[in-house]
């Protein structure tokens, strides 16, 4: 157990981290995620409220579809990451990450202050909710077990309210961090830990903690707060332009839009990347380096990949270098280290749509 944004959390349960990565991948593992932000925005004005914080079309979405978006500042810098899904119940749900939490909840309560101030109409509700995370192959069906929905209906980032197992109320999202298809459940607190064991009876689910997450979500090419992106990246420089929906970008109406509109026609000076190497793995904050051995940027996120067997990594490095397959080298314990620069996701995503 290790202390992760003021919760106590698992970095694994009695499996090793290896074996509950792989099992994730073969079969589906059960994560807690109750540490996330969960919160709601209701009143007429909602949807021109949550855009005046993040750089996604929320006004395009139908009902109880959901997108990923990003609150960015007046630098263009981005200050999380969060889903939105705009409900058929009036409301818009938002999950955004636990690491976070402070700073999300009070910059959603200051904005909200001006918006109403100006005379529109809107209300920000932090849910005190369980989320857990069901992610792998046989996700669907396992779920399928304790719902009377029928999930082959519910595609990829879509969500629905229904009874799970017995546990009235729970909003159910076809979404994960893993590269699997899987679901968020939010879920009544009092029943969290209900649903989670008439999960577990099947024999196909297992807990999986922090590093089977992480190794994961990297396999994945997914950012993780704090490593890859923070105040100082903006979108474009975090490869995350397809989040600035086309509307939002003729518009220029979102916070930091003139910096990160300048960004998209000038290009930027340095580019996220992904990055396979040989050798010892290499972990956040190692160099990059070019061929001349100069430095060109340096990793976030690292670690050997349990499904491919090789070290894999994302980084930033100097736009020239972000070319895929161009040769650079990293820095392990003071020694050069042959790496790539790799098309990311490393392993391919298996997210679901309805046929």
């Amino acid at each position: 157990m290790v202390d992760f944004a003021g919760w106590n959390m698992p970095v694994q349960y009695k499996d090793s981290h290896i074996n509950s990565h792989l099992h994730t991948r073969q079969h589906c593992s059960l994560f807690d995620v109750s540490h996330m932000l969960q919160s709601k925005v209701t009143g007429k004005d909602r949807v021109m409220f949550m855009e005046s914080l993040i750089v996604g079309d929320i006004a395009e979405l139908k009902d109880n579809q959901g997108t990923l978006s990003l609150f960015t500042n007046d630098k263009g810098g981005i200050m999380d990451d969060l889903i939105v899904t705009r409900t058929s119940d009036g409301h818009l749900y938002i999950v955004s990450n636990a690491g976070c939490a402070d700073k999300d909840s009070a910059h959603m309560k200051e904005q909200l202050a001006k918006f109403k101030a100006a005379g529109k109409e809107a209300d920000v509700e932090f849910l005190e909710a369980g989320l857990i995370a069901l992610q792998g192959p046989s996700a669907a069906r396992v779920l399928q077990e304790g719902v009377s929905d029928d999930l082959h209906k519910l595609p990829f980032m879509w969500s629905a309210v229904m009874t799970v197992f017995g546990v009235q109320g729970c909003r159910v999202t076809r979404c994960g961090y893993t590269g699997e298809d899987g679901f968020e459940i939010s879920v009544p607190i009092q029943s969290t830990v209900e649903l989670a064991k008439s999960l577990l009876k099947n024999s196909e689910v297992k807990l999986a903690g922090l590093g089977a997450r992480d190794s994961l979500r990297l396999e994945a090419g997914l950012c993780l707060y704090g490593n890859d992106i923070d105040e100082t990246t903006t979108p474009v420089e975090a490869s995350l332009l397809w989040t600035i929906g086309k509307r939002r970008r003729a518009a220029a109406d979102f916070p930091g839009a003139e910096i990160i509109l300048r960004q998209i026609k000038e290009k930027t000076r340095r580019k996220r990347v992904g990055l396979t190497s040989a050798g010892p793995p290499v972990r956040q904050h190692t160099p990059i380096l070019n061929l001349d051995g100069k430095v060109i940027g340096e990793v976030t996120s690292g670690c050997p990949s349990p499904c491919l067997k090789q070290n894999i990594a994302m980084g930033y490095v100097e736009s020239e270098y972000s070319k895929l397959g161009t040769p650079i080298k990293v820095e392990v314990r003071k020694k050069m280290v042959d790496a790539v620069v790799t098309k990311m996701p490393f392993v391919s995503t298996k997210y679901y749509a309805v046929k």
